[in-house]
């Protein structure tokens, strides 16, 4: 038995999202805890799952906000450390009408850029069943090697590993750097949760089943979860292609941390069923669920304290159904 589900290692940081235009005419932003890995522990810890989070905010205002809040949500926190030198990462988020976004980064440096490989806690690594990082976290050295130590331990130790290379193109030096390190957890993972337009840009293959076929002739992963927006879900499991339709909905108003919800309700079903024995009925239970769960987040700012509750996934379900 290990102690935590999952264990997840990346970028913890403040989303800024539109909130209105003030008396004067100018935007005004919410600041929301935000941050893919922590989004992703946020839907699992709701599900019942034990989560922690590894990484790393400045000793400022952001930062204290952020570790009160993903301790709020059930993550445990021991591994967020806090530096002094450093400011908390923020991200404000430009949302387009249809819920698409852009994001302007303060980054240069960020503090979740300043983790150090031996900062980590190796018991804590080893402790998981599950491992996720994606590539936020690879982008400069020191935290490349963090995070590459990170994976090591996990792997050694028996945990399955999941990763999301959630693209961010400007926060990389060049396109290709993101391209090499993104071939590097692909190599190393077991689940894969990639979006569409993150298939096509790392294959170059504008057909998803073609991107597919390419990445599974290169990389031995044993689950693909494809998210394909508006159209919906994929999921390709040895011989299987899974697809199911989305749950649109009327109100949605930004769709930040819907793929993070989606990826983690695929992670919830592996905890439950496991990683060798899934069939077509159990993938399609499984991205339906994660479907339903992703579109009730587009209808809510932020992501990580606003996550759906099972009961409230299933009914959107039942309700389709």
């Amino acid at each position: 038995m290990k102690r935590f589900d999952v264990v997840a290692l990346g970028e913890l940081l403040i989303d800024f999202t539109e909130n209105g235009v003030s008396g004067q005419g100018n935007p005004m932003f919410e600041a929301n805890p935000g941050g893919a890995p922590c989004n992703v522990l946020a839907m699992l810890s709701k599900l019942g799952h034990t989560t922690a989070f590894v990484g790393k905010v400045g000793k400022d205002f952001f930062g204290e906000q952020l570790k009160a809040a993903i301790t709020e949500v059930g993550i445990n926190a021991d591994s967020l450390y806090m530096d002094e030198e450093i400011h908390t990462t923020l991200a404000l988020v430009h949302t387009y009408p249809g819920g698409d976004r852009d994001f302007s980064f303060y980054r240069n440096p960020g503090a979740d850029m300043m983790l150090r490989q031996d900062e980590l806690d190796e018991s804590l690594l080893k402790d998981t069943r599950i491992f996720h990082f994606g590539t936020l976290s690879m982008t400069h050295e020191g935290v490349r090697e963090a995070t590459k130590k990170a994976v090591d331990l996990a792997k050694e130790s028996g945990a399955l590993i999941s990763f999301d290379p959630n693209l961010r193109p400007p926060l990389w030096k060049s396109l290709e750097e993101a391209k090499e390190q993104t071939a590097y957890g692909l190599s190393r993972c077991d689940i894969l949760k990639i979006s569409d337009n993150e298939i096509q840009w790392f294959t170059g293959e504008e057909d998803f089943d073609a991107g597919i076929r390419r990445l599974r002739d290169q990389y031995d992963i044993g689950l693909i979860m494809l998210s394909m927006g508006k159209e919906g879900s994929r999921a390709y499991y040895k011989d299987l292609r899974v697809q199911v339709r989305p749950f649109l909905q009327k109100n949605t108003i930004e769709t930040t941390g819907a793929g993070d919800t989606f990826g983690a309700c695929c992670l919830h079903h592996v905890l439950s069923y496991g990683l060798e024995n899934l069939d077509e009925q159990k993938l399609t239970q499984m991205l339906t669920f994660a479907n339903a769960a992703a579109s009730i987040v587009t209808t809510r700012k932020g992501a990580l304290r606003v996550m759906p509750a099972k009961d409230e996934v299933e009914a959107l379900v039942n309700t389709v159904r």
